[in-house]
């Protein structure tokens, strides 16, 4: 008998069973083709170094010297040229929001590598790091002003009541020093003049140009990157007065980093300048070359720090 010669009421409980069970029949045959189907094959790496993940990290630490997006651009180079010649471990760029956030980090120990200032090099000695260089030449490791060419300062007792920015109350160079100055050329910088930390030296100079400093202090080096990414404002300002110099920023490693790879970074280090390409490098961190150097070598840091705390103020707010 046909489904056409069956009564209304049989056909329409055989129709829908029909078309139920040739749908199972047709998703079982799916199932089927798809357990007996091969997996795809996957591409095989033939790299000679390890991949990233599998690589020891090396944090590079570099305190505040510009904004985050600045420092990447000056020193990124630096760590590919790491990373190249060190296969056997991976490095990383850290840049930090300000001093204070720099500062927190070393001395919890987190980074492996730091090129911190002077004055930090002598804090993160106390967090179990030690120096392996000096980055630039001493010579350029100085305090300077910066003034608008309309200015009326002259002297630096023309700032009595006036405004002097800084990145840090904690920038060795870029405040330390020239309020050791300015101290030395009779302002007494906690009541004479009002002091801004404007969190950066780029900031700390574009107070100036904005008027709402009478002088910035900074020190060579972000002038120079200032005056290239920044020629129209730059040529509204300019350098007043310098304090002597000291020794540079460092270079340190963590205690816990195996030898072998501390004394390769060190190495490399020192040997930039020797290649076109390694002075390249370091001429997009506007620093002349590395130097040997050790912890004992910012001894005389130590020492005029000292003596700024007993004359001018303590370095960091209690």
């Amino acid at each position: 008998m046909t489904t056409s010669a069956m009564p209304d009421s049989v056909a329409r409980v055989l129709r829908p069973q029909s078309v139920l069970f040739g749908l199972v029949l047709f998703f079982s045959i799916l199932l089927l083709a798809g357990c007996n189907r091969q997996p795809a094959e996957k591409p095989l790496n033939y790299s000679k170094t390890p991949s990233v993940s599998s690589l020891p990290v090396y944090r590079f630490a570099v305190h505040p010297l510009h904004n985050p997006a600045k420092l990447a651009e000056a020193y990124q180079p630096l760590i590919e040229y790491i990373n190249v010649r060190i296969p056997e471990a991976h490095f990383e760029l850290e840049a930090s929001r300000d001093y204070q956030a720099y500062e927190e980090k070393f001395r919890s120990g987190g980074p492996e590598f730091l090129l911190p200032n002077p004055w930090q090099t002598i804090e993160a000695m106390k967090s179990g790091y030690k120096v392996i260089a000096m980055a630039g030449n001493a010579e350029d490791f100085k305090g300077i002003f910066i003034a608008r060419r309309d200015s009326s300062i002259k002297k630096p007792t023309d700032l009595k009541g006036k405004t002097v920015s800084y990145p840090s109350h904690t920038a060795l160079a870029a405040c330390i020093m020239p309020q050791f100055f300015l101290h030395q050329h009779g302002i007494n910088v906690n009541r004479d003049i009002t002091n801004n930390y404007v969190g950066s030296q780029e900031s700390s100079i574009m107070n100036v140009y904005l008027g709402q400093s009478a002088v910035g202090a900074t020190w060579p080096v972000p002038w120079r990157l200032f005056q290239k990414d920044h020629p129209k404002e730059a040529a509204q300002l300019y350098q007043l007065w310098e304090t002597p110099h000291l020794l540079n920023n460092s270079v340190m490693v963590r205690n816990t980093v195996p030898p072998a790879i501390s004394q390769k970074v060190r190495t490399l280090l020192l040997e930039l300048s020797q290649s076109a390409e390694g002075r390249a490098i370091l001429s997009n961190m506007a620093t002349a070359q590395f130097h040997a150097a050790d912890n004992t070598s910012y001894q005389k840091i130590r020492d005029y720090v000292a003596v700024f705390e007993k004359q001018v103020r303590p370095v960091e707010k209690k």
